[in-house]
């Protein structure tokens, strides 16, 4: 893979995971069981990359150790992480959810300070405060409403454990890098036993294994495992690896402002006066945090 800039680092899967949340519509649309869904996902994934890790020729061999540690990415990350998102979205406000996983930055910003001894300035955290805030100010309808709904409480639950989960596989990602490992197959190898983990699930809570043949459905999944899973994920952890997990998580601010410009230009949302303010205050305070001193 040619050497690519910290720029298109960060912009590549902040892009990409923008635009997933309007094509992840017409996987819930289609009647197949989450579990099921985002199982095809990383299944087809993880078989890409291993075509990906082939063509760069970068062997799929790993340390017996580095399984278990794969093993246990692949539960959290990409199925304790996805299966909480999707779930979370039936209890509260997507609003809410998104807002949550601005929080991974802070996460991402210990984490690294604690097992890759990586600090971020003052500076950086106050900007990604704002960050945070201005997300807030696009979904306060939203969020103000949360509080109106039964399983609130369970939503925002399952919300701070997707969170943690990301901010956990993002630790274990980049551990197994840190050793020597190539990414690529480490991803292969993590995004293939979340897949089976999530299969298995599916057996055993007798929801089956389900599949919906029609266009939308099946372009949609496409989308989502090359686009959505492999190249965001693989610019994901090379943004990471060159400039620390904290930056990283900084895409997640940006996201939410960008996923609402698809929205309003495909699903009708309406900008409003505090919805634009917010969506200013982000793009600030991501120029702020990663501005050059």
């Amino acid at each position: 893979m040619a050497r690519l800039s910290p720029r298109t680092l960060f912009w590549g899967p902040t892009l990409i995971w923008a635009s997933t949340w309007h094509v992840i519509l017409y996987q819930l649309a289609s009647g197949v069981p989450v579990l099921n869904s985002v199982a095809w996902r990383f299944a087809i994934a993880a078989l890409l990359l291993v075509g990906l890790a082939k063509l760069r020729g970068e062997s799929l061999r790993m340390p017996t150790s580095a399984h278990g540690l794969m093993l246990a990415t692949g539960i959290v990350q990409y199925s304790g992480n996805y299966f909480s998102v999707y779930e979370a979205e039936r209890h509260i406000p997507t609003g809410l959810v998104a807002v949550l996983f601005c929080l991974m930055v802070f996460g991402n910003a210990l984490s690294g300070k604690v097992f890759f001894g990586q600090s971020v300035t003052r500076r950086f955290l106050l900007a990604a405060s704002g960050g945070v805030v201005g997300v807030v100010m696009i979904f306060w309808p939203e969020i103000a409403e949360t509080g109106a709904r039964p399983s609130a409480a369970l939503g925002l639950g399952l919300g701070l454990l997707a969170v943690l989960a990301a901010c956990i596989g993002n630790v274990l990602t980049l551990t197994l890098t840190r050793r020597g490992l190539a990414l690529v197959p480490i991803l292969a190898w993590s995004m293939g036993y979340g897949a089976l983990f999530l299969i298995l699930m599916s057996l055993l809570t007798g929801q089956g294994l389900h599949f919906d043949w029609h266009a939308p459905y099946v372009l949609s999944l496409l989308y989502l495992s090359v686009f959505g899973s492999v190249t965001a994920f693989v610019l994901y952890f090379k943004l990471a690896q060159l400039q620390g997990p904290a930056r990283a998580a900084l895409t997640g601010v940006v996201i939410p402002v960008i996923a609402l410009v698809i929205s309003a230009a495909l699903e009708g949302w309406v900008p409003t006066v505090l919805s634009v303010s917010g969506m200013a205050l982000c793009l600030v305070s991501i120029y702020m945090a990663t501005k050059r001193r």
